[in-house]
């Protein structure tokens, strides 16, 4: 019965998070103008250079942006709950008769439609430069669901600075400062073989990365199955370390 009382709680804060966006819907640019301002700067500057064809490198291109984003999309969740805490809002929630980590759920649970809309909309605008997916429907899916269960593990961390920091501006610089190495310290935008031997093996711990190889491998073929499980293997444990962490500074914070 908890657990049903906390899905049920958490699933009516999601629908306030929604509310709150449609009200505000430039609170989407970061995962719709953003991305596609990546992508067009990123595939005509470097198109010709890394590829030799623009065409090329959408393919090698397209899957890695859509998973930058969605990574720097976790960033507003730790930053709009810190708001709402300084606010009061979160005390409001305390002196209601809901399961006590419902609201951090629920804003998690609300944002994944950010995910959602960032993975639509650069695919819808992958299409219209030419990207195709290169293996089957099913394929295709399992790579968008797979960055939203990395999403939704990694914005744990977001959630846990949210909690624990003094304000909303330290939450965003902080956190902008570990995504920066982990999404362009990857092979988003150049093949690995290209880069010095140290940034090399950045790249090859790098867990982003794997992300961004199962992503490629799922939507226009290649290796599927170690960046796959990696990823995989690289949730579980981001979830499992920031997951109780955030529930147990947010108690700690409301008692």
């Amino acid at each position: 019965m908890s657990g049903t009382r906390l899905l049920s709680h958490s699933l009516t804060l999601a629908l306030r998070s929604l509310r709150k966006m449609v009200r505000t819907p430039e609170q989407l640019f970061d995962v719709t103008v953003q991305p596609v301002i990546f992508v067009v700067m990123f595939l005509y500057l470097l198109g010709g250079a890394v590829s030799g064809s623009t065409g090329e490198y959408l393919s090698f291109l397209l899957p890695a942006i859509m998973v930058q984003t969605v990574v720097f999309a976790s960033v507003p969740t730790g930053i709009n709950l810190n708001t709402d805490i300084r606010k009061g809002v979160f005390d409001r929630f305390r002196s209601l008769p809901i399961a006590r980590s419902a609201p951090l759920l629920g804003a998690v649970l609300g944002d994944m439609v950010r995910f959602v809309v960032c993975v639509v909309v650069l695919l819808g605008f992958g299409y219209a430069l030419g990207f195709r997916i290169g293996t089957d429907p099913l394929s295709a899916l399992a790579a968008c669901l797979l960055m939203m269960v990395f999403a939704f593990s990694l914005v744990w961390a977001s959630v846990l600075l949210g909690v624990t920091a003094r304000d909303p501006g330290s939450v965003q610089g902080i956190m902008f400062l570990a995504m920066f190495p982990l999404t362009f310290g990857t092979n988003m935008v150049t093949p690995t073989e290209t880069m010095p031997g140290w940034l090399q093996w950045w790249v090859g711990v790098n867990p982003v990365t794997d992300v961004m190889e199962a992503a490629r491998g799922l939507l226009t073929s290649g290796p599927v199955a170690g960046p796959v499980t990696s990823t995989l293997l690289w949730s579980a444990g981001l979830f499992a370390v920031f997951f109780p962490l955030a529930v147990r500074a947010y108690q700690r914070g409301t008692a």
